[in-house]
C-alpha cells in the first residue's frame, strides 16, 4: 500500500499506523479476509450442518469411509465409529464452545473449531466425555434440574487445559486422534 503513497511523510505514519493497528483492529475485520468468513455469517443450525459437512469431505478425502447416521443420535459414521459433529466459530474472547453435547447413542465427539485463518478439531471418545461432564470439567449447558441434559465444550486453543491435549488440538493432531480410534472398532 505504501508503494502507491508518495509523499515520505504519508509514507512515515502509513509505517506507524501498520504498527499500531494491532493495538485497534476489530476481530471481526479478520473474518472479513478470511477463507472461512462466510461460515462465519451462518446462524448456529447452518454452522452445525457445515461443521458437519466439512469434517465428512475431508475425513473422506484422508481416507476414511464416511456416511451419514441412519439415525438422529449421531451425526455421521466415520469408518465404523458413531460420530457426533459438534463446530464452533471463535468467539470474541478467544474461545470456541462446542454447544448441546447430549447423552446419545454415539461413540465419539468431534470438536471442529474454526478460526479465520486457523482450524482446531478433538475427538473425544463419549465414555471420556460423559466421564469429563460428571466431574464438572465440561460444564452443563443450561442450570436447573430439567435443563441439565446438555453440556458444552469450552476451549481456548491459546491456552489449551491439559485435559483436552490428549484429543488433539490441530487438525493433524485431531486426525491422529480419529485414526487410533477406528482402528480399535
Amino acid at each position: 500500500m505504501t508503494a502507491r503513497i508518495h509523499d515520505p511523510e504519508v509514507q512515515r505514519l502509513a509505517a506507524i499506523a501498520s504498527i499500531i493497528e494491532p493495538d485497534y483492529r476489530n476481530a471481526a475485520l479478520d473474518w472479513a479476509y478470511s477463507p472461512f468468513g462466510w461460515i462465519k455469517a451462518l446462524p448456529s443450525r447452518t454452522l452445525g450442518k457445515v461443521g458437519e459437512a466439512l469434517m465428512a469431505k475431508w475425513c473422506a478425502a484422508k481416507g476414511l469411509d464416511v456416511t451419514r447416521s441412519p439415525d438422529s443420535d449421531a451425526d455421521r459414521v466415520i469408518s465404523g465409529l458413531r460420530a457426533e459433529i459438534k463446530t464452533s466459530t471463535l468467539w470474541k474472547r478467544g474461545t470456541y464452545t462446542f454447544q448441546q453435547v447430549r447423552d446419545q447413542d454415539y461413540s465419539i465427539v468431534v470438536c471442529l473449531g474454526i478460526s479465520p485463518f486457523d482450524v482446531h478439531c478433538w475427538v473425544i471418545p463419549k465414555a471420556d466425555a460423559m466421564t469429563l461432564w460428571q466431574a464438572g470439567t465440561i460444564k452443563t449447558q443450561h442450570g436447573g434440574s430439567r435443563d441439565s441434559d446438555t453440556a458444552w465444550i469450552t476451549v481456548n486453543p491459546s491456552e489449551l487445559p491439559d485435559w483436552i491435549r490428549p484429543y488433539g488440538g490441530t487438525l493433524s493432531a485431531g486426525f491422529a486422534s480419529l485414526k487410533a480410534l477406528t482402528r480399535k472398532v
